[in-house]
Order: C-alpha cells, then sequence, then structure tokens
C-alpha cells in the first residue's frame, strides 16, 4: 500500500527557540545548562562512583556513549542521579551490539559476537558477569533494579537477525524491528526510573517506531559508503528508485520523495506519542527526551528539502543540549 504523503512533515509545529520559550524558563537555565556534566566531570567521579567491579566501568560506558552515541549520552545526563549510571549501562550495551554488524566483515564473527553477548547476560543473572566495564556495569543495573533478562535478550536476537539482512524489505518491517529493540530499552529504561504505566507502554511504542525509522535515515549516507542500502525496497519501488540511486548518491526528486515518504512516518508517529502527553507520568518523561534529538533531525532534514546526502546533516546542533536540558525542565517530550 502506498505510505501517504504527510502533509506534517513540511510544516511541523515549531519547536525552535520560539517553540521552547512558551513558557519562560528560569533566569539561570543557560548558566545551568553550561553546566551539565561533561566529559571531564564524569572522570573525576569515577573513584566514587565506580563500586565493586572494573575499576571506572561508569566512564567507560558515558565515553563509549559520547563517541558513539552522543544523543543518548546528553540525555543519559539528564536523569535522575541515581538512575544515570543504570541507564547508561543499558544504552552502552545496545551501542555494543548495533556496533557489531559494521565491525566485522564476516557473518559468522558477528555471530559470534552477540554469542558472547548472549552468554555474558547468562552470567550477570548468575551473578559472574564477564570482565569487559559495559557487562559490569549492566549487572550493577540489573542487581539495582531487578531488571527482566527476556527484554535483554529479544534484543541481542533483534540484532541477530540484523546482521544477515541485505536490505530492510518494506517500512512496516523497518518500523517492527526498530519497535521491537527502541520499545524494549525504553520498558527497562521505565524500570529504572521505577514507572509501570499503560500509557507511557504506548508512548514507548511511537516514540520506538520513529527512532528506528531516524536511525535507518541517518545512517544511509554511512551504509552507501559501504557499498550498501538498508532503506525499505516498497517505497523505493514506489518511487522508482534504486539502490544504485543511493550508492551514486542522487539527488533527483524521486530520491528525496522516498526519503520525504520515509521520514513523515517518523513525524507521525512523535505526533502520536505526544499525544499521550497529559496522561504519561512526569517521572517517565527523562526515557522520553529522545523525541527532543528525533524531531531535531526532522527538522534539520526539512531544511534541506530531504536530500538525505546533504553535509549539514552530519553537523551536530550546538543548541541541541540546552533544548534538551529546557524540555527537561518543562517536563515535556
Amino acid at each position: 500500500m502506498a505510505t501517504p504523503r504527510l502533509i506534517s512533515v513540511r510544516s511541523p509545529r515549531p519547536f525552535g527557540l520560539a517553540g521552547l520559550f512558551r513558557r519562560r524558563p528560569p533566569r539561570d537555565v543557560w548558566d545551568r545548562a553550561r553546566r551539565l556534566p561533561g566529559p571531564s566531570a564524569v572522570r573525576r567521579s569515577v573513584a566514587a562512583a565506580s563500586g565493586p567491579g572494573i575499576p571506572g566501568s561508569d566512564h567507560y560506558c558515558l565515553e563509549l556513549l559520547r563517541k558513539r552515541d552522543y544523543e543518548s549520552y546528553l540525555c543519559s545526563l539528564l536523569f535522575p542521579a541515581e538512575c544515570r549510571s543504570s541507564v547508561s549501562a543499558l544504552r552502552a550495551f545496545n551501542v555494543e551490539l548495533a556496533q557489531v554488524k559494521d565491525s566485522v566483515s564476516e557473518k559468522a564473527i558477528g555471530l559470534m559476537r552477540m554469542q558472547f553477548w548472549r552468554k555474558a547476560v547468562e552470567d550477570i543473572y548468575h551473578d559472574n558477569p564477564p570482565h569487559q566495564p559495559v557487562a559490569a556495569e549492566l549487572w550493577k543495573a540489573v542487581k539495582r533494579h531487578n531488571l527482566t533478562r527476556r527484554w535483554l535478550m529479544r534484543i541481542i536476537d533483534e540484532r541477530v537477525k540484523r546482521i544477515d539482512m541485505e536490505q530492510d524489505k518494506t517500512l512496516s518491517w523497518v518500523q517492527m524491528m526498530s519497535r521491537t529493540i527502541s520499545v524494549d530499552l525504553l520498558c527497562l529504561v521505565s524500570v529504572i526510573l521505577g514507572v509501570k504505566d499503560l500509557h507511557a507502554d504506548h508512548a514507548a511504542s511511537h516514540i520506538g517506531k520513529a527512532q528506528g525509522i531516524v536511525t535507518c535515515l541517518r545512517a544511509t549516507p554511512y551504509h552507501g559508503s559501504q557499498r550498501k542500502v538498508f532503506l525499505p525496497m516498497d517505497v523505493c519501488v514506489q518511487h522508482g528508485v534504486s539502490q544504485e540511486d543511493f550508492l551514486r548518491r542522487n539527488h533527483d526528486k524521486n530520491v528525496r520523495d522516498v526519503i520525504y515518504d520515509i521520514a513523515s512516518q517518523a513525524h507521525l508517529h512523535l505526533k502520536h506519542a505526544r499525544s499521550f502527553h497529559r496522561s504519561v507520568p512526569a517521572e517517565a518523561f527523562p526515557a522520553f527526551l529522545q523525541t527532543v534529538t528525533l524531531e531535531d533531525y526532522l527538522k534539520k532534514i526539512q531544511r534541506v528539502d530531504f536530500d538525505i546526502f546533504h553535509p549539514s546533516l552530519q553537523q551536530k546542533n550546538t543548541l541541541l543540549p540546552l533544548s534538551l536540558y529546557i524540555q527537561s525542565w518543562r517536563k515535556r517530550y
């Protein structure tokens, strides 16, 4: 079935400074945002925060996020202090799994690495974590918050499926795959925050789908440099676009229409997730701050008329930390 062309992506609701300052923040919000803990502050707290296990393992997780998933790193810094290290460990675990596919040349090696993590999770639940920083921090998180092993194993299983996949079949397939991974992560983060709520689960489902779609879009230039394309085939066929068009970095209207249709679905899921805003407990909002980073990317790609290869899409938004801080202060996602 053809993907609906959603006008809402062409003109999304205001999100820039005008949208952020509908409510006036405290006068010192700019100074407080600049004082968000950075790598140096994290490094100074390692000795006090590491606890038993591998010294500096908490710092290792934060550094891994900072280098490989900068936006999750920023979001992690805005969690309550008692939850921050556990959330960082969980997201670092996801980064370790996500980078397996792109870091191995043979499927067998990737499967061996996944088997390591499968056994690591089993050992964590037997209080015998491997001597690996992320595993050590994940063990602490499991002990502190009684995290469910089934969700961790499902994340590994879904990552294994992606190792052998040459191209995503349909947009629905992308949403299904991303939903399983992202939603299980959000559910685990909700447990860490002590939140159990049906409305929060519904919001997490839509956020997970949006995140999977945006991740697929953002990775397209890199995958193209590796002679790979993971965009959904059904949308490409609908617009008469081939894999070769993306490998050649074609800027034709048809290529941009493919990106527009895919981005429209991500925007629609964000809109659905925010429709639960008044029903979701405020305690769950830190888990959903990722919506700020997702909308930031969707607005950037809109400004370049859905040219997925535009250089500006690879640049960091220097105002993103402030935007995240203000939304956190406003209890919004």
